[in-house]
């Protein structure tokens, strides 16, 4: 019994489920975007092939050259980083490396990974209104705290100036417009002393090359996984079984029950 919303399949219909522009295959062949992989494999590096996967085009040189150093400074920031703690423990566990990898990355959330897609938002905002200190008023309204700008760690980020200096050039060759940079620098002149940080300093990349800001936590993610699957390794080759997140001399403080505010 044939029903409207449920019509019989046909091979065109099965065909089309998943359509895709991306990448394309048969027998002996593969394509990304349409070009052969034969003609990309030692010919184009890896961030202009993230690019053109991603995007459908090819970046100039420049752009290139931003996101490169965007995702190389994002690599890593310790075992005192939630993700990297999560690798190292979750790999003496006895699971494969793998699964090491896929918890870590599964901690990048809003609060630990989401600050560079948040601060691509409040600079869109920004360049979109043409109204800076109204733009952080509003974003003020929502959160004490600014995404992109102070760290807890570092009372200057170390890699917010090279990058920032990265993006100045870039916008004197004419590569990227220059207007998010110059909505963040007029953030962080209302905010003095608060700096900027590396999650403020790739939010300026990302958004200057035109990526949504959804993407800016994607290539962050790829972008730490590095880290992660560096500190992964390394933990791994320690031999620890079960490393737990503190010395095992040490012991939790408990709090009696009958003291827990009900």
């Amino acid at each position: 019994m044939s029903d409207s919303r449920y019509p019989e399949p046909t091979l065109a219909s099965v065909s089309d489920w998943w359509t895709t522009s991306i990448t394309r295959i048969a027998p002996g062949e593969v394509e990304y975007r349409g070009i052969p992989v034969q003609e990309l494999i030692g010919q184009t590096d890896l961030i202009t092939g993230m690019w053109l996967l991603v995007r459908g085009d090819r970046p100039t040189p420049g752009q290139a050259a931003l996101l490169q150093a965007a995702m190389l400074a994002s690599f890593d920031h310790g075992p005192q980083a939630p993700s990297i703690a999560v690798a190292r423990m979750a790999v003496t566990c006895g699971i494969g490396i793998n699964n090491a990898v896929a918890s870590a990355v599964n901690t990048l959330g809003d609060s630990h990974g989401g600050a560079g897609q948040q601060c691509v938002e409040m600079l869109n905002d920004a360049v979109e209104l043409g109204n800076t200190p109204a733009t952080v008023a509003a974003w003020r309204q929502k959160s004490r705290y600014l995404p992109g700008f102070g760290h807890r760690f570092h009372p200057r980020d170390p890699r917010r100036d090279p990058l920032l200096g990265l993006v100045a050039q870039a916008v004197d060759a004419g590569e990227v417009p220059g207007k998010h940079l110059q909505a963040a620098l007029e953030v962080e002149d209302l905010l003095k002393p608060v700096p900027m940080n590396i999650d403020g300093a790739t939010a300026v990349i990302y958004a200057e090359l035109g990526f949504a800001p959804e993407l800016a936590r994607g290539f962050f993610v790829l972008s730490r996984s590095v880290g992660i699957l560096a500190h992964a390794w390394e933990e791994r080759q320690s031999g620890r079984r079960n490393k737990g997140p503190i010395p095992p001399s040490l012991l939790p403080t408990f709090i009696p029950p009958e003291t827990v505010p009900r």
